[in-house]
């Protein structure tokens, strides 16, 4: 069997931070502390991740930062928390589905009118038509992926968002494939609320994530329970962020979090280096006969295509039992761009790279797309 290459980052990453392991297990031997609940020694592993998450995504207030499960917990709390009631929400059809199934939800419960933008060839808003539907619809809220899980192509958001505000509308921004491979500023993009999760390019743990409300923002609590403090009050205490947070925490996995946060803060990476590779990647499968889904101008180490006389699912098991070679393969969740992305009904077969991933990696995946091909003829 050939080493392994694993494409597949932007379902999760892998490897994670070194040492991310080693943490969450010391975390999860010591004595369990929770600040408010009980006295101890330790440090509070929740605020160090809340303060370094808060300050990647532009925020200086930590409180304003919501420690969730992951970007669908994030999303869920959001749509669900505003006052939405009869109003319209504008999204696209580049969303994932933890943004389309709550927005579908909320529209089957009749409580908004759901208005879809498509996208173009590429995987990205259509922006005259986005105009257009600000300025007729006035929605109340705005949703939108800042990158593409499909294609890699990234948003213009700042520009998308002020258009929305300009009309009096708050947005939401789905930063899951770029937070930990973008700069991001919430307040420079005009995100009113932003989520983001810990497992992708974040380097962190499984069911780690966060959410970001902008000041002035009040949500209504989407989960209700302990908190550990206020206990003598009937409802969730007001006050940020433990208005959000109901529960035990799951502290370990933050302070893996934490720890990642900080290993990648320490060794920075070349994104341009990356790019590099995945220009090789695309190069390389467009030799080999693959149909890939070219994008122009900002973009995520994402890459989709499909190869002749192969079905996508069938394709990507071959890849990996054969060749060594993990990636996705089929809608990605994003059922939607693929009629825009002309790859209905099977989808595509995705390559997502890391700062991580080696020349010998792509060298190896393209020796087997080539192996693949070869055995069609």
């Amino acid at each position: 069997m050939p080493p392994l290459v694993y494409l597949n980052n932007a379902a999760t990453s892998f490897p994670k931070a070194p040492g991310l392991g080693e943490e969450v297990r010391a975390r999860i031997e010591e004595v369990p502390y929770h600040a408010g609940r009980s006295g101890g020694p330790a440090k509070d592993p929740q605020r160090s991740c809340r303060e370094r998450l808060s300050g990647l995504l532009g925020s200086s207030d930590p409180a304003r930062l919501v420690l969730t499960s992951g970007a669908t917990e994030s999303l869920n709390i959001a749509l669900h928390g505003l006052p939405l009631e009869g109003q319209t929400v504008l999204s696209t059809a580049a969303e994932h589905n933890s943004v389309l199934r709550p927005l579908y939800l909320l529209r089957k419960k009749k409580k908004i009118d759901l208005c879809l933008v498509p996208c173009d060839t590429q995987g990205r808003v259509r922006r005259e038509e986005w105009r257009r539907q600000v300025r007729e619809k006035r929605p109340a809220l705005a949703v939108l992926t800042h990158a593409s899980n499909v294609s890699g192509a990234v948003h213009p958001v700042a520009e998308l968002f002020a258009e929305v505000h300009e009309s009096g509308g708050l947005t939401l921004l789905d930063s899951s494939q770029t937070a930990g491979l973008l700069p991001i500023d919430a307040n420079r993009l005009g995100a009113d609320l932003l989520a983001c999760t810990g497992h992708k390019y974040l380097l962190g743990p499984p069911g780690t994530g966060g959410l970001y409300v902008r000041p002035g923002i009040e949500l209504a609590p989407v989960f209700v329970g302990g908190t550990g403090v206020r206990s003598d009050l009937q409802e969730m205490p007001s006050e940020m962020p433990t208005r959000l947070e109901p529960g035990t925490p799951a502290s370990a996995l933050f302070a893996g979090l934490a720890w990642s946060l900080e290993w990648q803060e320490q060794n920075p990476f070349s994104f341009s280096a990356m790019n590099d590779r995945l220009g090789q990647l695309e190069s390389g499968l467009q030799e080999a006969g693959a149909r890939v889904i070219r994008v122009d101008g900002e973009r995520t180490p994402v890459i989709s295509f499909t190869l002749p006389r192969w079905e996508a699912a069938d394709a990507g098991m071959i890849l990996e039992r054969s060749f060594g070679v993990i990636c996705r393969t089929g809608l990605h969740c994003a059922p939607l761009i693929h009629e825009s992305l002309g790859s209905l009904p099977g989808g595509t077969i995705r390559f997502s790279l890391s700062r991580f991933t080696s020349d010998d990696d792509i060298a190896q995946a393209l020796d087997a797309l080539r192996c693949l091909l070869h055995e069609t003829h």
